[in-house]
């Protein structure tokens, strides 16, 4: 796992939503979201709770915004077939 990784919290109050990861505190990554874990105050979370995806971003100039965009698409897939 490296840093701009996305991963998904598989437990925890956050099951179920993705991450990036922003850093790491010896060897436990530090995730956040932008909106609950801003990239100011990022989450220590324990690698077995968490599934890595084949996703890496950038994580160079990226603001609070900016990573709530790119995690969009993976915390609210698009239902194929509806609005069609």
């Amino acid at each position: 796992m490296e840093i701009g990784t996305i991963i998904k919290s598989i437990s925890g109050h956050d099951k179920g939503s993705f991450y990036a990861v922003v850093g790491f505190e010896k060897q436990t990554p530090l995730i956040a979201d932008g909106r609950r874990r801003k990239l100011e105050k990022p989450k220590k979370k324990n690698p077995k709770h968490i599934a890595k995806t084949n996703t890496v971003i950038k994580i160079t100039d990226l603001t609070n915004k900016k990573l709530r965009a790119e995690l969009h698409g993976f915390n609210f897939p698009q239902i194929e077939g509806k609005g069609e």
